[in-house]
Parts: structure tokens; C-alpha cells; sequence
């Protein structure tokens, strides 16, 4: 069951330095209780300040996942910005579904002598979308919103039927959207390769999240 943690650094109490410094901490107490994936999704900062929260993050995440097999840590992944993955050393990308394709993250990383391999994500809402990004090679897809988010109560969700139609594209899914500790068998019982989420992680002792999911 792999598990994603999701960053919003705005719902965080504070100005802006607290902010940041509560989710360096939040980040450091995932790597250090299992979680699989992090997705730095602090969208709104302008290139410089991303680059530096993103090179903070990585060092806190090499710091906090001990020793650790390598390939068990926790993966650092930048919404959307290549340069800034790289630039950092991150160990990749998520891609919103209109963005560049996984191929193209491939090959921008190799010119770029990038480190390794790096993991992309891709965000889907549809089944459709899904096979796409199965098809442009990506690791694993994001199915969202499989239920109603607290934050946009009365939005569509699409519910575990299409999330167990999506799982059936060649590629992992993780189910996101009102995601709870409640919930979270249900999608792993439609066939989700794990779940994500930003309330589901943020918000709880991450430990004690791991340990009941």
C-alpha cells in the first residue's frame, strides 16, 4: 500500500517563515515514519523560494530517513517543475493531466544530467486520462477525486466504481480526494495501489496515520 503525502503549506497557522518551518517539520516526520511519496504543491511561491524550500526538503528527508534501505525512503516529488526538481536534486515530478508528458520529463532530466531515473506522477480525473498516462510511461497515476472534499463540499466526485475502472488502465493508481482513515480500505479493495492526500497526513500524527492505514 504506498502512501502520498500531499504539502499546503497555507493551511499551516502563522506567517509565512512559520508556515514554512511547520511544513519542513511535517515533511521530516513523514520520511521518518514510512511514507512513500512526498509532492512538494506550494504552487503559488515563485521560482527561487520553491528551489530553496525544495532543497531544504530533500536534505531533511535524507537527514530523517536514517538508515533506511535507499530504495525504501521516502521519494521527494516537485508539482509540475522540472528545473526545480533537478535543480535540487529531487527524485522527480507530479504532472498535472494537460501537462508535458512523462517522456518529455525523461528526456528534459538526461540533457539536464539530472540524477537517475526520476519518478513521474501524473494527476487524472478521468479514465481516459489514466490510459494516457499509462501510455506516455508514467510510474503511477493520481485518481482524484474518487470522494467529496471537505474543502469543495458539493463538487462531483467520482467514486470508487470509476476508480476501480481506472486501476484496470496498465499502471498503478493511488485514490485522492476525501481520503480518510475511514475510507482508505475501500479504495485499496477497488484496486488501488495505495492513497494520497494533504488533510489525511497534515493534519494527524503521520505515525500513528501509518500505523492504522
Amino acid at each position: 500500500m504506498l502512501l502520498y503525502y500531499i504539502t499546503d503549506r497555507a493551511q499551516f497557522a502563522g506567517d509565512e517563515d512559520s508556515r514554512r518551518r511547520a511544513l519542513l517539520n511535517k515533511i521530516a516526520e513523514a520520511a521518518a515514519c514510512g511514507i512513500d511519496f512526498i509532492q512538494l504543491r506550494e504552487k503559488d511561491l515563485p521560482t527561487r523560494e520553491l528551489e530553496s524550500l525544495a532543497h531544504a526538503a530533500v536534505r531533511i528527508i535524507q537527514e530523517n530517513c536514517g538508515s533506511r534501505n535507499q530504495r525504501s525512503r521516502a521519494r521527494l516529488l516537485i508539482n509540475s517543475r522540472v528545473d526545480v526538481a533537478i535543480a535540487c536534486g529531487a527524485d522527480g515530478v507530479h504532472l498535472r493531466s494537460d501537462d508535458i508528458s512523462p517522456r518529455d520529463v525523461r528526456s528534459l532530466w538526461a540533457s539536464s544530467h539530472g540524477k537517475g531515473l526520476p519518478v513521474v506522477a501524473v494527476s487524472c480525473h478521468t479514465t481516459v486520462e489514466v490510459a494516457r498516462a499509462a501510455s506516455e510511461g508514467t510510474d503511477f497515476a493520481v485518481f482524484a477525486p474518487v470522494f467529496e472534499k471537505k474543502d469543495a463540499p458539493g463538487s462531483p466526485a467520482a467514486g470508487l466504481t470509476a476508480l476501480r475502472e481506472a486501476r484496470l488502465q496498465n499502471v498503478p493508481v493511488l485514490a485522492l480526494g476525501g481520503i480518510n482513515l475511514d475510507n482508505a480500505r475501500s479504495c485499496i479493495e477497488a484496486g488501488a495501489a495505495g492513497v494520497a492526500g494533504i488533510r489525511l497526513f497534515q493534519e494527524r500524527n503521520i505515525g500513528e496515520v501509518v500505523r492504522l492505514l
